[in-house]
């Protein structure tokens, strides 16, 4: 492990500028982040998505840190740029987002256990927003607060889906009768997304005061700049917006900040641990949520434009495992070689594929090796992937570490020198619906949207009060390329259900819901939780 002060010079950070929070973690200034990106060159931008995974993922946070690593192992300057773990999911399905194996960032286990305490933060200033809500309420109601339309909800870092429906004021106080509200988890919080897109200070506190919190009884928007939230919210988020810089397990510099869901919200680190990454180094590799129809998706169409910067080259992680399920195994099947089931599912890999090259994105395919899988089913991958003019590289960051990526990271260095760009899949302007319409027909392969009147009273209200600019922001199951999770392989003709839309003012983004996706999630029937214990000598255990 190198330190702290190590990986601010790998940064090219000035001596001192790196603040210690935590165990082996610092937080770099933001006027330091702005100066760097507005002075250095900037490096190769490099994405990791994936094919459609299964419940405990296929390996992308594994293959960004072995590829970040790989890099350094041939001669080229590379930090990784990851999301922070959600409790949510640590205690829930997945358990830690760390890597593993020898591709992971450290020190893992404070990292996700809370970390820098910027999710909580998240959390106090999401939840300060709503008491202020009420309050006003309660306080005599001044700018005509319709109490029935009430959009801001609360929040928690935990899956509780007992949450998702809750009745307030149930204390019998005459000046606050009951009323309907709900709460969502951290990862989906609008002021996590908009932690995650903003540029400096003025800009988070213009953000938090556009959040639409509700409307007046003449059906005016009600924002937090009405209620005087957006001071104090900035404040608590004041450290929060710092990046948080740590290493990998090799010493590579990684840097860890905000985590918005790629389900819910866009799925990616924010805008400024990638413009640190781009300032301090050739190569910034970072992670973008779940799939191409997701994370890529939503990486080259939602941050691109506020970053101001291109994809410079893409990394399909691709499992066989994966692969099998995508072809009718069934995940506890999935574990062994199945040449017909891996056939049947390479159809999921070339819509992925396809959905790269919609996007502009050169791509690379890191095969992320399990034991058990077998040269057939490789050579099959290859064929297909060939066919797309795409490479197959396998990656064995996870029992090599970065020597198991170096084939990789020449990969990417080949075809990041190409020149190529990507490019937002609708041009800037094009309204909600088409938006939605050109996501669902070209990435996921349906023949449409159906809308159903709550949503298009939804649409109807966000265009009278003019908050329809800018990208859609979809919300659905990350199990399938369709909004169905038991809808697997490459679905066609399909008609995606649009229920609801919900506008993220302040992140500048219209929230369209497909499905049965949830913003609350709930606990598996045996969630990690159960297996995370603390031994006699403190140390934690099943964490993993």
């Amino acid at each position: 492990m190198r330190t702290l002060s190590e990986i601010g010079d790998l940064l090219g950070l000035d001596p001192g500028s790196l603040r210690p929070a935590g165990a082996a973690a610092g937080k770099v200034p933001v006027a330091e982040v702005r100066d760097r990106a507005a002075s250095r060159p900037r490096g190769k931008l490099v994405l990791i998505t994936g094919m459609t995974p299964t419940r405990h993922g296929e390996g992308k946070t594994v293959t960004a840190i072995g590829l970040a690593d790989g890099l350094q192992a041939i001669g080229r300057r590379a930090t990784v740029c990851l999301r922070q773990p959600s409790l949510g999911p640590v205690f829930g399905v997945k358990g830690g987002a760390t890597g593993g194996g020898r591709a992971t960032v450290e020190p893992s286990v404070p990292i996700n256990l809370g970390f820098t305490g910027d999710i909580h933060a998240v959390a106090a200033a999401h939840n300060l927003l709503a008491s202020l809500v009420d309050n006003h309420l309660y306080h005599g109601n001044a700018i005509g607060l319709d109490r029935s339309r009430v959009l801001w909800p609360r929040t928690l870092d935990i899956e509780d889906r007992a949450l998702r429906h809750i009745l307030t004021g149930t204390g019998n106080d005459p000046h606050m009768p009951p009323a309907p509200s709900s709460f969502v988890i951290a990862a989906a919080s609008e002021v996590m997304a908009i932690l995650a897109l903003a540029k400096d200070y003025p800009d988070l506190k213009a953000r938090l005061g556009r959040i639409l919190v509700g409307f007046d009884g003449s059906a005016q928007p009600i924002r937090a700049s009405a209620l005087h939230a957006e001071g104090s919210m900035t404040a608590i988020l004041r450290d929060a917006l710092e990046p948080n810089v740590v290493q990998t397990a090799e010493g590579t510099p990684a840097i860890i900040h905000a985590g918005p869901f790629g389900n819910i919200a866009h799925g990616t680190c924010s805008r400024l641990a990638i413009e640190l990454g781009l300032a301090g180094s050739e190569y910034c590799v970072v992670e973008a949520g779940f799939s191409t129809e997701l994370g890529a998706e939503k990486f080259v169409d939602i941050v691109t434009p506020v970053l101001g910067v291109d994809v410079d080259a893409a990394v399909l992680v691709v499992t066989l495992r994966g692969v099998r399920v995508q072809g009718g195994a069934s995940e506890d099947d999935s574990v062994r070689p199945d040449l017909p089931a891996t056939e049947r599912g390479l159809v999921n890999v070339e819509q992925h594929l396809a959905n790269l090259e919609a996007l502009g994105l050169v791509a690379v395919v890191a095969l992320n090796r399990f034991p058990g899988d077998s040269p057939e089913e490789t050579e099959v991958l290859r064929t297909v992937c060939r066919a797309h003019d795409v490479d197959v590289v396998e990656s064995r960051a996870f029992d090599e570490g970065g020597a198991g990526c170096r084939e990789l990271a020449e990969a990417v260095r080949a075809i990041a020198s190409l020149g190529r760009r990507s490019h937002p899949l609708n041009a800037a302007g094009t309204e909600p619906q088409e938006q939605l319409r050109s996501i669902v027909t070209r990435l996921y392969g349906g023949a449409g949207i159906e809308e159903t009147p709550e949503a298009l009273r939804d649409l109807e209200e966000l265009s009278r009060i003019a908050e329809t600019a800018g990208p859609i922001c979809v919300a659905k199951t990350q199990l399938s390329l369709s909004d169905d999770p038991h809808r697997f392989g490459r679905p066609q003709g399909f008609v995606s259900p649009v229920h609801r839309y919900t506008r993220s003012a302040g992140a500048g983004f219209t929230v369209a819901y497909l499905g049965s996706i949830e913003t609350m999630p709930g606990l598996p029937t045996h969630p990690a939780a159960e297996r995370i214990d603390v031994s006699p000598d403190g140390h934690i255990v099943g964490l993993v």
